[in-house]
């Protein structure tokens, strides 16, 4: 009898640990609440989804419920798709801090809820992933969505949202942003473009100029918008930049102010400054000149005599213009660059490229590539083809298509030079190198984990999946693609270079077994074997060849042993990457690299496989999260 305080002390330690393990009751009843009014407007909880007052979010899994490894908080509401028809009450999530304290994502697509979104979403400051997408919600969007400061993709598209956009531009860490097919009005604030992955806010109501993209996304992300204009949309802003014009003058009529007065003098010290700085670079220049010996192309160094033709440089090879033109008329020249990148290079003129400092990057089989640096600052690789025998008017056709078919991941060509004697292409410069130098040139990166390695591999095979549908009937592959070839932007994204460059009668030119002509119906094959030999880089880390040793047949045999494990990069390992995943992208890079073309998928097949695996890797992170 003197034991039973005891035990009565003990068991009621176990409960209280028990409880303490477990999530709270006002959780519970909070979450019970926002599915009855989700369910629908009758308050009648839907029978596929049970939450009940007596079982655990946590530790009973409540279907649509994701927690912490601890099984103590909710995480993630993952409500997709269940038919749902009430409203969304965000207020009664995010107002309680035990839910607003650890939710990161919240998604609801694909279900038919009405309603808007309470300003009290703010509240939810850890969220990382909102997704409304394919419902009927409507009204305006609460200013507090910019208070969201962890969020890294916002999806509303596919609702009745109207209004005005909220100053979204505030949230650094967003890359995916989708608002397409809304009734949204008013002007696109200047988002952070070179930071967000994916962005379309088609089919609204925008008006006015698009803020300046940075050749980040094309028109396909805008289209819709009767009263939207400006790059990359073909309707410009002229008329709108000349009715404010119109405003300005009608304002002037009445004499200059005292603040006009100030800013215009302003305006003419400015002038004076920029004045005497460009005098003196060009008394400077004129000094380098008479310094700096004159500099032909590397390859040509000992065949040139006419020194006069020859433009200086400060770097150690050039461009010249007995090399590039076979001719001295410089409006001729001028005339032959096409520019197809319009406003970017409006203003690029050949004799630029011909008095600019270049350098030798290197050469390949199709040709040699320079770094040009313009006079007004900008910085363009001029690649310089070879052994292509094809007529101009056959080039020229081949280059214009190219820019009919545009890809975020595809590096398109700035302009184009063709004559008989010389073919040129101008790019805008990659300042962050290649995934060759990524993955071999340099130790590794943390940053370079496998799920960017993932990321990359899904964005290329996309990319090259579109091109491969849209350029189908007209026979252009890529060609000659390598890892080399796929250089990375500023915000260390991949861009697909050379595209399609690859000379039309190369009969027979690569080097990969069962593969054909790039200009052939099978070359698209070759592309295949080529992206295969891409994903064995990333997932070994190894070299192409290295000491003689072909990657695809060590691969191959290492796997035939069944060491599969071995094959993989140690420093994946070491990262506790996914060993399942890893395996899936072995066997999609093997499918790849058969040495027979007919037995190997398609780009489009393939990126099915690659982003199925993806999503994989994202579920894994959001559950881990």
């Amino acid at each position: 009898m003197e034991r039973n305080p005891m035990w009565a002390c003990f068991i009621s330690f176990l409960l209280l640990l028990n409880m303490a393990n477990c999530v709270e009751e006002e959780v519970k009843t909070t979450l019970i609440s926002f599915l009855e009014k989700l369910s629908s407007s009758n308050g009648q909880q839907n029978n596929t989804t049970f939450w009940t007052q007596d079982t655990d979010p946590c530790k009973d899994s409540w279907e649509g419920v994701v927690c912490d490894p601890s099984k103590e908080h909710v995480r993630s509401l993952l409500l997709d798709r269940h038919n749902f028809s009430g409203t969304l009450d965000a207020a009664m999530l995010c107002k309680l801090q035990p839910l607003s304290d650890y939710l990161t994502v919240l998604s609801v697509d694909g279900n038919n809820i009405s309603g808007g979104i309470a300003f009290e979403v703010g509240n939810c400051t850890h969220l990382t992933h909102l997704i409304v997408s394919g419902n009927q919600l409507s009204g305006g969007l609460p200013s507090s969505l910019a208070m969201l400061n962890n969020l890294k993709r916002l999806d509303i598209s596919n609702n009745n949202f109207s209004g005005e956009l909220p100053n979204l531009s505030r949230i650094s860490g967003l890359n995916v942003f989708f608002a397409q097919n809304n009734h949204l009005s008013g002007q696109i604030p200047r988002f952070d473009f070179s930071n967000l992955a994916r962005f379309n806010v088609s089919f609204n109501n925008f008006s006015g100029p698009i803020p300046y993209v940075g050749g980040h996304f094309f028109a396909d992300s805008f289209i819709g918008n009767p009263e939207l204009c400006g790059n990359p949309l073909p309707k410009n802003c002229s008329s709108l930049a000349l009715d404010e014009k119109t405003e300005e003058t009608e304002e002037s009529k009445d004499g200059p102010s005292k603040d006009q007065i100030l800013m215009y003098s302003g305006y003419a010290a400015l002038g004076l400054i920029v004045v005497l700085f460009v005098i003196f670079k060009l008394c400077k220049r004129k000094k380098t000149e008479k310094k700096v010996d004159s500099v032909c192309d590397l390859e040509a160094t000992h065949n040139v005599t006419d020194k006069s033709s020859i433009v200086s440089s400060e770097y150690k090879g050039g461009l010249s213009k007995s090399e590039l033109s076979g001719t001295s008329e410089s409006g001729l020249a001028s005339q032959s660059l096409i520019v197809v990148a319009r406003p970017v290079a409006d203003d690029l003129k050949f004799e630029d490229l011909l008095r600019a400092p270049a350098e030798l990057l290197g050469r390949g089989k199709n040709g040699s590539l320079y770094k040009v640096v313009l006079d007004n600052g900008m910085v363009v690789v001029v690649k310089r083809l070879k052994d292509w025998t094809s007529s101009s008017h056959e080039f020229k056709q081949r280059m214009e298509r190219l820019n009919q078919v545009k890809h975020s991941i595809v590096l398109p060509h700035l302009a184009f030079y063709t004559s008989k004697q010389e073919k040129l292409l101008v790019y805008e410069y990659q300042h962050n190198g290649s995934l060759f130098k990524l993955l071999h040139g340099t130790p590794k990166s943390k940053a370079f984990d496998w799920t960017k390695r993932l990321g990359l591999a899904a964005a290329v095979a996309d990319a090259l999946a579109y091109m491969h549908q849209e350029l189908g009937e007209d026979g252009i592959a890529h060609g000659n693609l390598k890892s080399s070839n796929i250089l990375l932007n500023i915000n260390m994204e991949p861009c697909i270079s050379e595209y399609g460059i690859t000379a039309i009668d190369d009969q027979n030119s690569s080097s990969f077994a069962g593969s054909v002509d790039a200009g052939a119906p099978d070359a698209f094959k070759t592309d295949v074997y080529a992206f295969g030999v891409i994903l064995l880089e990333l997932l070994t880390g190894k070299l192409v060849k290295s000491d003689g040793v072909d990657l695809t047949d060590w691969v191959q045999s290492v796997v035939r042993e069944e060491w599969t494990g071995e094959v993989f990069d140690r420093f994946l390992i070491s990262e506790y990457a996914s060993e399942e995943r890893m395996v899936n992208l072995l066997q999609v890079a093997i499918k790849c690299i058969n040495r027979s073309a007919e037995a190997r998928p398609s780009m489009n097949q393939v990126s099915l496989v690659i982003n199925s695996i993806k999503e994989e890797e994202e579920k894994s992170l959001i559950y881990e999260a």
